[in-house]
């Protein structure tokens, strides 16, 4: 038992360390309630632990390039938030009603583009976590899974507890909504270029 947690700890630090300056973004962001982060890194987290236990039953490896297409989604939300930041209107008053209607109106969907970009950011730790599980009785993996559930919660809270710090809330707060829309598209770059899918990408094509 205390073999396996301490496996699964380390597989959960060792491949989510990049993580927490992701959610340093997020939650830095004003128009991300903490909940839709919290709810949308559970959801990623959960995805990629499911993906990587069916590849270890089916003794499959996932390509790379497909796991690095995630990127595409990734830029394409940067690209988005990027062109809403620039329509957004100027007046502190008017700023602060459409953030808090486009909260309420697509809090589904802020969800979703969390999952997202912990699938993407985390699109090759299905590679690691594969063969690991493949190792594991169903007992072992359960165990496994309480553990990254119980960090998944400790990454949110490391995170939120930063971006919260008296010394350090208001410069974070101030610039996070100008950058995260960069850490999109360079989060989504990032990954593509490391899967090989822009390569991939170029051969279908020719």
């Amino acid at each position: 038992m205390l073999t396996t947690i301490g496996i699964a700890i380390a597989l959960f630090v060792s491949t989510n360390i990049d993580d927490i300056f992701v959610l340093l973004g997020l939650f830095a962001d004003r128009e991300y309630r903490a909940s839709e982060i919290v709810a949308g890194q559970y959801l990623g987290i959960a995805v990629l632990f499911g993906i990587s236990v069916a590849a270890s039953l089916l003794a499959l490896s996932i390509p790379h390039p497909y796991t690095g297409l995630l990127g595409i989604v990734v830029i394409a939300l940067g690209v988005k938030r990027m062109v809403k930041m620039i329509r957004m209107p100027t007046g502190p008053a008017e700023a602060k009603a459409s953030q808090a209607g486009t909260v309420r109106e697509h809090r589904h969907g802020q969800v979703a583009a969390v999952a997202f970009v912990t699938l993407a950011n985390g699109g090759d730790n299905i590679i690691v976590y594969t063969p690991a599980f493949a190792v594991r009785s169903a007992g072992e993996l359960a165990v496994t899974a309480v553990v990254f559930a119980i960090f998944t919660a400790i990454w949110c809270l490391i995170a939120h507890s930063a971006v919260n710090h008296p010394r350090v809330r208001t410069h974070i707060r101030h610039y996070g909504r100008l950058v995260s829309p960069f850490v999109f598209v360079a989060i989504g770059v990032v990954v593509m270029l490391q899967a090989g899918t822009l390569g991939f990408l170029l051969r279908l094509l020719r």
